[in-house]
């Protein structure tokens, strides 16, 4: 007798601050079943933050070797795990995260996708400007962003929030309102849903 059919993966990628939240919950309601959604930020910045002050780094530091080896490395080998665990008993799974790493190097991209359990992976990128980001960031205030804020040009550089990834995907603008982003949302997962056969 076989197992339960391999669920979906949807990631929602895209800068800090380009909107992947509200992507998420708008994508929670279009899709049946409802996915287990992973968010980075409800995950691990609570853990993040304690790692962080036993070693005496500054709070706002999201960016850098340091944070990338001793906090990312193991905030994404977590989620890739659980992803992979949850979607292997049939349950489809958001994943919501920056991924700049996997989503902007295309054997990166597909040993990720062989991590995760191989596919149906699905790659939904939260495209902005970075004039429309940097506002969102300066309105939401937190100390997390501190050190983008700090080194903003090569932040952008980095984060390239308006070039799209050379990886297969589906761009979703996010520079308008947030009934442009509903419809983007609405019309591209209907699209992506009927490929997948209506998951």
């Amino acid at each position: 007798m076989s197992g339960p059919e391999r669920a979906t993966v949807w990631v929602l990628a895209g800068a800090p601050g380009a909107g992947k939240s509200t992507v998420a919950e708008l994508l929670l309601g279009r899709l049946h079943p409802v996915p287990a959604i992973l968010d980075k930020d409800v995950l691990f910045a609570g853990f993040v933050g304690e790692v962080q002050a036993s070693h005496r780094r500054p709070p706002g530091e999201r960016e850098g070797l340091w944070y990338d080896v001793h906090v990312k490395a193991h905030e994404y080998g977590g989620m890739t795990a659980a992803a992979a665990q949850i979607r292997s008993a049939g349950c489809p799974v958001v994943l919501v995260g920056p991924f700049t790493s996997a989503i902007r190097s295309s054997q990166e991209w597909a040993d990720w996708v062989n991590a995760l359990g191989g596919e149906p992976v699905r790659l939904l990128w939260v495209a902005v400007s970075p004039r429309v980001l940097r506002d969102r960031i300066e309105q939401r205030g937190s100390v997390w962003d501190l050190g983008k804020l700090a080194e903003w040009e090569r932040f952008v550089a980095r984060m390239q929030p308006e070039v799209p990834p050379p990886v297969p995907h589906v761009a979703i603008p996010n520079d308008g309102s947030p009934e442009d982003l509903q419809v983007q949302v609405q019309v591209q997962v209907q699209v992506l849903v009927a490929e997948l056969g209506g998951e």
